[in-house]
């Protein structure tokens, strides 16, 4: 986890769907902080610094940092909130992580080898996407950007479940805790369905009568 993701806060004192809305006005986002036993903060932020850090996939599965009246915290996102019909953010949630405690994150999935993949380059099969995404327990420290999720040697019929991931150090999803039964399908290739266009035989047209019917005085 290279990549270092910093936000700067500002406490914010004026509560309720009102402030949130006057706030957004004067050009911040409505945020709180909590968990890691430590009562809420409700703060604001940027929201073009926080535009600009949704359009990277792995702002939403990193360790961030919330700058908050020169004390540093550590959080992850937990849940964000849009505008139904523009490209506004509501809300912000962060949840704040320690290194000892596991936290449960959804992290995407990353496949490799679709180029390359036996059922498809030989068998002419197509890939079929189940999920796109996991959640994973582990400690902070653990979590990691993405899990790659290999294709290359899966034939035409095959198919890969969850017990069959290949995981980092670490990581424990979080479905496989519940039993064999939430052994989910990640992804499978099957055959193409080829529909065969044809123009249906229309049926003879039928014989008007009179057409070759001799005039009369033939």
């Amino acid at each position: 986890m290279s990549i270092d993701f910093s936000l700067d806060a500002e406490p914010r004192s004026d509560l309720g769907k009102g402030a949130s809305r006057r706030l957004r006005r004067t050009g911040r986002v409505p945020a709180i902080l909590y968990g890691a036993g430590v009562d809420p903060e409700n703060i604001s932020l940027d929201p073009n610094k926080i535009r600009h850090n949704l359009e990277n996939e792995a702002f939403y599965s990193h360790i961030l940092t919330v700058n908050l009246e020169g004390k540093k915290q550590k959080v992850i996102l937990r849940d964000l909130q849009r505008h139904p019909a523009k490209p506004v953010i509501l809300h912000v949630d962060f949840l704040r992580v320690s290194d000892d405690q596991e936290i449960s994150i959804h992290v995407p999935l990353h496949f490799i080898g679709e180029d390359v993949c036996h059922g498809v380059k030989m068998e002419g099969g197509q890939i079929s996407h189940q999920i796109t995404e996991v959640e994973v327990s582990c400690l902070p420290k653990n979590i990691p950007e993405f899990i790659e999720v290999d294709l290359t040697e899966l034939h035409l019929g095959d198919s890969i479940h969850l017990t069959e991931m290949k995981l980092p150090k670490g990581i424990v999803l979080t479905a496989l805790t519940h039993g064999e039964g939430h052994d989910q399908q990640v992804v499978n290739v099957h055959a193409t369905k080829v529909v065969e266009e044809g123009l249906t035989d229309a049926p003879d047209a039928p014989e008007t009568e009179g057409d070759d019917k001799p005039a009369e005085g033939e």
